[in-house]
């Protein structure tokens, strides 16, 4: 089974976040839904969140 290992980075703070995820595209949107509970260190420091990076692995 395949994952992602990827970066974002705030738009409003420059920090960076790293993660890993099945589905990038939905964790992306995860981590920028103010009422989403799985993404709470995101939460902490303001977003919006950009993907810098990320890379498929087997």
């Amino acid at each position: 089974m395949s994952f992602w290992v990827y970066i974002l980075q705030s738009q409003t703070s420059g920090r960076y976040y790293c993660g890993q995820t099945d589905n990038i595209e939905k964790r992306l949107a995860q981590h920028n839904d103010p009422n989403n509970h799985l993404a709470q260190t995101t939460k902490r420091f303001l977003g919006p969140w950009q993907l810098t990076w990320s890379i498929q692995m087997e």
